[in-house]
C-alpha cells in the first residue's frame, strides 16, 4: 500500500508544482518518487501483506510492481526532452502518467475482482486522456475517441463476466473462488464457465490480443510517442500480470476448459501481429502489430502451464 500512496502522492505534489510553474522540479519531484516507491518495493519482498482480502503485496506483485516503476522511470528519464518540445502543460503528463501507474500497482496486486476493476479504470482513464492529451491535433484526439470507445466496450465483457463468476461463487474474492472451483469442481455453476470466457476476452482487449487487437495500431499512430511507448511497455505488463494471476491461479483447477480458447488467441495474436506488420508503411503502425505479436508470446506462459508446472 504505502508503493501506491508514493506514486499518488507524488503525482499530487507534481501537479500543485506545475501550477506554480515549477516545471525544473518537476522531474525531480518525479524520480524521488518512484524510487520511494521501488524502495518500498524491496523492503517489502517476502512479507506478503494482506489488506482486508482486497490486496495482496505477494512476491509475484512486487517483481511485477517493481517492473512497471522501472519501465515508467527509464520513459521518463530517456524522453524528459520530449515534453519541453512537445507541451507547455508538462506536469498534466507527469501527473496522468503517474495516476495511470497507481492504478497498475493495483491491477497487479488485486485479490478480489473489485479491485481489479478499480485499478483498471483508474489506468485507463488517465490513458483516454493521455492518447488524447493534444488538443489541436486531430489524429491524437481519434485515438483518444478510439481508445475510449473500445476501452469502454471491453470493460463490458469483464464486468459481465465478473458478474456471472460472482453469481455463481458469491464472492468476488480469488481465494475463495479457487477453492470453490477444487470444492465443486465436479458441479460447478453453469453460470461460471461463460464467466471464464468473457474474463478471457476482456483481459485480451486490454493486452491488445487478437482478435481483439484492432484499436491498437490506431490508437499506438495517434497517441503522443512518449504514451505510445508507455502503453506498449508498461500498461501491457500490467495486463499481462493481472491476467497471470487469474488464469495461473484462481482459475487454475478448470485448466482444461480456458486453454482451447486461449490457444487460438495466442495463434490468432502471433500470426497477425508478426505478419500484418511485414507490410506496415507507418513507423509506428509496425510497432504496434509488433506489440500485438508480444502479447501472444506473454499468452504463450500460459498455455505451457500444467499441472506438473513449478
Amino acid at each position: 500500500m504505502n508503493i501506491i500512496i508514493t506514486i499518488a502522492v507524488t503525482a499530487l505534489v507534481v501537479l500543485y508544482a506545475g501550477l506554480f510553474n515549477a516545471k525544473k522540479a518537476l522531474l525531480p519531484i518525479t524520480i524521488i518518487g518512484l524510487l520511494t516507491s521501488l524502495a518500498f518495493v524491496v523492503t517489502s519482498w517476502d512479507t506478503n501483506i494482506s489488506y482486508y482480502g482486497m490486496m495482496q503485496m505477494d512476491n509475484f506483485a512486487l517483481a511485477f510492481s517493481g517492473i512497471t516503476i522501472i519501465g515508467t522511470l527509464f520513459i521518463f528519464l530517456l524522453t524528459q526532452n520530449y515534453f519541453a518540445a512537445h507541451s507547455e502543460n508538462i506536469a498534466e503528463y507527469f501527473t496522468l502518467i503517474l495516476f495511470s501507474l497507481s492504478g497498475i500497482i493495483i491491477m497487479i496486486s488485486y485479490q478480489n475482482m473489485s479491485m481489479l476493476f478499480i485499478g483498471l479504470e483508474i489506468m485507463s482513464v488517465s490513458l483516454y486522456i493521455l492518447a488524447g492529451i493534444r488538443k489541436g491535433d486531430f489524429a491524437s484526439n481519434e485515438a483518444s475517441l478510439k481508445y475510449f470507445l473500445m476501452g469502454a466496450f471491453s470493460t463490458g465483457f469483464l464486468l459481465f463476466g465478473i458478474t456471472l463468476v460472482y453469481g455463481a461463487t458469491g464472492t468476488f474474492d480469488l481465494l475463495k473462488i479457487n477453492e470453490y472451483l477444487i470444492g465443486h469442481y465436479s458441479d460447478i455453476s453453469p453460470l461460471f464457465y461463460p464467466g471464464v470466457i468473457l474474463i478471457l476476452i476482456g483481459l485480451s482487449f486490454k493486452i491488445g490480443a487478437a482478435p481483439f487487437h484492432f484499436w491498437t495500431p490506431d490508437v499506438y499512430e495517434g497517441a503522443p510517442t512518449l504514451i505510445t511507448s508507455f502503453m506498449s511497455t508498461v500498461v501491457k505488463t500490467a495486463g499481462f500480470a493481472a491476467f497471470l494471476r487469474l488464469f495461473a491461479g484462481t482459475f487454475a483447477p478448470l485448466h482444461d476448459f480456458w486453454l482451447p480458447p486461449l490457444i487460438v488467441i495466442v495463434c490468432l495474436t502471433l500470426f497477425i501481429g508478426n505478419v500484418t506488420a511485414l507490410f506496415q508503411k507507418n513507423f509506428k503502425r509496425m510497432l504496434a502489430y509488433s506489440s500485438i505479436s508480444h502479447a501472444g508470446y506473454l499468452l504463450f506462459s500460459l498455455v505451457t502451464l500444467s499441472a506438473n508446472s513449478s
